[in-house]
C-alpha cells in the first residue's frame, strides 16, 4: 500500500499542468485544461495502481476488469459534477451570497451521496468477481488514493468568506 501512496504521491507532483495554477487562479480554457489533464493522468495512473496492488489471478482479472470499468465510468460522472461545482465556487466564491453558498453545500452534499451509492451498489457486484478480502483491499487501495487526491485538492480550494 506505501507503493500506492508513493506512487500517487509521485502522479500527483508530476502532474506540472496541476501544479501551475490554482483552480482560484487558473480561468477559462487553461484551467479546463489543467484539469482534463489531471482527470486523464489520473485515471491512467489509477488503474495502474490498482493493478500492482490487487494482485489479481487471471480468472478474478477476467471478469475484475470490465467490472472496473463500469464502475470508473458510473464515478466518472459524479467527479465530473464535483469538478463542475469546484469551478463553479472558485470563480466566484469571494462574492458568494449566502443562498448561493448554502446551494454550493447542498450540491457538494448530494455528490457525496451519489459517490456513497455507486460505491455501495459496485461492491456487491466485487465481491460476487473477487474473495472478500481483496474486495476490501480494492476499497481500500480506492480510499487511499482519494484521500491523496483529496487532500490536495482541499489545498487549492479557497475557504469561503465572510
Amino acid at each position: 500500500m506505501l507503493r500506492a501512496a508513493a506512487l500517487l504521491t509521485a502522479l500527483l507532483l508530476a502532474a506540472p499542468a496541476f501544479a501551475a495554477d490554482k483552480p482560484a487562479k487558473a480561468t477559462g480554457a487553461a484551467a479546463q485544461a489543467n484539469l482534463d489533464v489531471l482527470r486523464s493522468t489520473i485515471r491512467a495512473n489509477k488503474k495502474a495502481l490498482v493493478a500492482v496492488n490487487l494482485k489479481l489471478t487471471d480468472a478474478e482479472a477476467k471478469d475484475f476488469w470490465p467490472l472496473y470499468d463500469r464502475y470508473e465510468g458510473e464515478l466518472k460522472g459524479v467527479n465530473d459534477r464535483l469538478v463542475t461545482l469546484i469551478e463553479d465556487y472558485t470563480k466566484g466564491y469571494a462574492t458568494l451570497t449566502d443562498e448561493q453558498a448554502k446551494k454550493i453545500a447542498e450540491d457538494y452534499l448530494t455528490v457525496e451521496e451519489d459517490r456513497a451509492k455507486v460505491r455501495r451498489t459496485y461492491f456487491g457486484e466485487f465481491t460476487k468477481v473477487l474473495p472478500g478480502k481483496k474486495a476490501a483491499r480494492f476499497y481500500q487501495i480506492e480510499n487511499k488514493m482519494d484521500a491523496v487526491i483529496r487532500y490536495d485538492l482541499a489545498g487549492e480550494i479557497p475557504v469561503v468568506e465572510e
